[in-house]
């Protein structure tokens, strides 16, 4: 096949017939994309240069996926996730990198270069894969998380200097100052273009847009947005996954923002679905029939090895299970470490059959995360129960009828369920941060249970069909967000919901959701607080004098 458009077509065909026969045993679809790549690859043959498209074409999977997930991500959120981003993902990529390395020269023999550049590689995870199977489950905000994307986002940051290494390691000429120095320039001259951009133009250049009425135009723009800030940071050292984000978290600070994630959404998943593909192509058979038993213990190795490194550094800062499950959702190895390896090949770092070996060990270990992150929580409770008390009742979660479900026990969930108490109405309360819950529970409180209601499967376990009514009092926008749509999932079998809003602009949103009732807090606020000097009686003379 000499086209790219002949391999695309091949492409889609299997793939689709692949998943659709998959998806009858429950098989994630990244699994039939894969198992496509593989099978096109093996029986068909192509010209490089049909390859080649394909690949490029699959890069922005990516782009899109790291878009969408800026999108959830403003520079408010992205602040308040310091922790998560700059130690925990500082930690793990040079823990994890530097274990790597020195077991490459002490148990295998590597040159030092070549054990440096496959160890680092080795520390990176599957943005694309976990990511995608996160937002799948609606668990991209729950605790594990919140700390996976946040490890993510520093590896994505790593592959910049990983790249570099492996230059700097085949130059004869560069410096490593010189190196460090256009990387530095190119950081500042990224983050000050788009502090510009996000600050003087892109709203005002999206309400232009938004002047024409146009739902095409509106897609073109958000599409020549999200392209351009991708390509920008590649063209000053960066990687376009970075580009894409950083789009996506200044359009995130828009209006449009959730206009503009459920027109990419599309986009985004036949791309990445392109991009699986693509990594199914690297399997090389023959590889595995030469070197099956290698590729199986270092697959084992690296995979629970790299658990371990993540679960204990986690440790020290967070609970337990979630850090069981934070090592659970990282434990492969990604597609960026892909491409440092193809540089250290063509480079003579690393030879090309080790090169194989690593392609093949890095696929197996992206096949089998789809299966452990779909099992996650079955397979955390192998390792760390929950905590008894909880677990004893969430069994008694059940059976409830005509009651009120109360989505998150903040100061507004609270004064909501004293209002309950006192005209002696059933409830449940729904909440996903274990202090609190541990909190309420001592002070004797039986109607809270540990459960994230952002996840449709909770509020069915809570009998939302016979519930009275549904309220939901979470401050954060996005959690909010994702109960709702849960929410309305379930259509008209649920009897009322009703849910706190903080302006007219997420008023607006939610009501077109379909949630019965949206109380807007600033609105209401101005009505009391006008309808309270009102009863109070102004002074005569005031009246008169506005008479």
């Amino acid at each position: 096949m000499e086209h790219g458009l002949d391999i695309l077509i091949l492409t889609v065909t299997i793939a689709t017939v692949l998943n659709v026969v998959f998806r009858r045993f429950e098989i994630p679809t990244v699994i039939g994309y894969v198992t496509a790549g593989f099978v096109i690859s093996t029986f068909f043959h192509f010209a490089d240069s049909s390859r080649t498209f394909l690949m490029h074409l699959a890069e922005f999977g990516i782009v899109f996926l790291m878009f969408t997930i800026g999108l959830e991500f403003s520079v408010a959120h992205l602040k308040s996730m310091k922790k998560e981003v700059f130690l925990f993902g500082g930690l793990q990529v040079l823990v994890t990198g530097s274990l790597f390395t020195l077991s490459g020269v002490w148990f295998f023999g590597l040159d030092i270069r070549a054990a440096i550049v496959i160890g680092y590689a080795m520390a990176l995870s599957s943005t694309a894969i976990v990511l995608k199977i996160l937002n799948e489950n609606n668990e991209i905000h729950s605790g594990y998380g919140r700390h996976t994307l946040g490890i993510l986002l520093f590896q994505d940051l790593a592959v910049i200097p990983i790249l570099l290494m492996v230059s700097f390691f085949s130059s004869k000429t560069a410096s490593v100052g010189t190196m460090l120095l256009d990387t530095v320039g190119g950081a500042v001259v990224i983050f000050v273009v788009l502090y510009i951009v996000s600050r003087h133009f892109i709203e005002r250049f999206f309400d232009w847009i938004m002047s024409s009425e146009s739902e095409e135009i509106f897609l073109v723009a958000v599409l020549l947005g999200v392209l351009s800030a991708s390509v920008f940071a590649e063209a000053v050292g960066f990687t376009y996954s970075l580009g894409a984000f950083l789009a996506g978290m200044i359009l995130s600070e828009t209006k449009y923002r959730y206009r503009i994630e459920a027109d990419l959404i599309p986009f985004r998943d036949i791309l990445l679905g392109v991009f699986f593909v693509t990594i199914g192509m690297l399997i090389d058979w023959h590889a595995i029939v030469s070197h099956i038993f290698s590729i199986l213990l270092l697959l084992a190795g690296v995979m629970l090895f790299k658990a371990f490194v993540i679960f204990g550094l986690l440790r020290i800062w967070i609970q337990k299970r979630t850090a069981v499950k934070t090592a659970l959702a990282l434990f492969q190895v990604g597609e960026f470490a892909l491409a440092v390896f193809a540089l250290a090949q063509n480079k003579h770092i690393i030879t090309p059959e080790l090169n194989q070996i690593l392609i093949v060990t890095v696929v197996f270990s992206m096949i089998i995360t789809p299966f452990v992150l779909k099992n996650i929580k079955r397979l955390t409770d192998g390792f760390i129960s929950e905590p008894d008390t909880l677990r004893e009742r969430a069994i008694v979660g059940t059976g409830f009828r005509d009651h009120v479900i109360v989505c998150g026990f903040g100061p507004v969930g609270e004064r909501v369920v004293e209002k309950l108490k006192q005209r002696n109405i059933l409830y449940v309360i729904l909440e996903h941060d274990l202090k609190i819950v541990d909190s309420v529970l001592a002070k004797g409180e039986e109607s809270i249970f540990l459960a994230n209601a952002a996840q449709k499967m909770v509020l069915s376990h809570f009998q939302i069909e016979h519930a009275a009514a549904v309220v939901v009092t979470v401050e954060n926008e996005l959690q909010r967000r994702l109960i709702c749509e849960n929410i309305t999932s379930f259509g008209d079998k649920v009897a009322m919901s009703v849910v706190k809003v903080n302006n007219a602009q997420e008023e607006k949103v939610f009501r077109q959701m379909g949630i019965h009732s949206v109380i807007n807090a600033r609105d209401t606020i101005a009505d009391l607080l006008s309808e309270e000097v009102l009863t109070c009686r102004i002074a005569p003379h005031v009246i008169k004098k506005e008479q």
